[in-house]
């Protein structure tokens, strides 16, 4: 007998966070879930001000206090490193509201896809000419100018993939045909937004900051195999973002090394 898949959670599949039961609220959207949490698609003031809010359900298995405790720093964490990034011209979401006691953080919400999706999308099933993709080489340069600003102010963000990063049409100079092919799949065109700095922290040293490149250089590998011929492009825009640069991208020759060395050991 062939299996039923399941069908996917929606936001009636768990308790909602108490701001989101509220009469005003507008009804939420469960977009994720991972292990750490949830996140949804509301609305925030207004029916036409879309937000997305972050939630930490209590965990079950950790000693209240603890799990309290580990909430509230995370949630206020998070939130001081969006406004950092913000006062120093990083564009990131911007901080709507928090309530740590009860392990939400409302941010705003970003328009667009994530950078895995437009990448995926420029390159179809191709295997040849990629290397000569002048609009993925040039998002691959936005993509190491934004990295390079964030370390740049002492920040590494702790898990950087291309789907922690949105493609925001808005930020485009092209117009509104160019935000509504970005939005289709059809343009890499927009400003870059880092997202999910929930594992971001203050960091000044060469060693932390290129750990944050070969983390996004190995999840690149793995996501996007047939663009690694233009990821050089990235590097090479991070290289001009900050006089540190030259130096970690030396030192990230060293933390490839440690990594091929730990791969051959298994």
């Amino acid at each position: 007998m062939a299996a039923v898949d399941a069908p996917p959670p929606t936001a009636d599949s768990f308790p909602l966070p108490a701001v989101l039961t509220q009469p005003s609220s507008t009804r939420p959207e469960l977009i994720t879930q991972g292990a750490e949490g949830r996140l949804y698609k509301t609305t925030y003031l207004l029916p036409s001000i879309p937000c997305a809010l972050k939630y930490r359900p209590a965990k079950p298995w950790r000693h209240p206090t603890l799990d309290a405790r580990l909430t509230k720093h995370r949630i206020l964490s998070e939130a001081r490193i969006l406004a950092k990034c913000r006062r120093d011209g990083i564009r990131v979401p911007a901080v709507y509201a928090l309530d740590e006691g009860q392990g939400w953080l409302m941010l705003e919400w970003i328009r667009g896809q994530p950078v895995r999706a437009a990448i995926n999308a420029r390159l179809g099933t191709r295997t040849e000419g990629i290397e000569r993709d002048e609009a993925l080489k040039g998002l691959l340069r936005r993509i190491g100018a934004a990295v390079g600003r964030l370390h740049k102010i002492g920040i590494v963000h702790g898990d950087l993939t291309t789907s922690n990063m949105m493609l925001d049409p808005s930020g485009s100079s092209s117009g509104d045909a160019a935000a509504a092919a970005a939005e289709d799949g059809e343009s890499l065109q927009g400003e870059v937004v880092i997202i999910d700095l929930g594992l971001a922290s203050g960091a000044v040293q060469e060693e932390e900051r290129a750990v944050d490149l070969y983390v996004l250089e190995r999840a690149f590998g793995s996501t996007h195999p047939r663009a690694e011929c233009v990821f050089h492009e990235l590097l090479d825009a991070y290289k001009e973002t900050h006089k540190q640069a030259p130096g970690v991208l030396k030192k990230l020759e060293d933390v490839r090394m440690r990594g091929r060395k730990r791969s051959m050991l298994g």
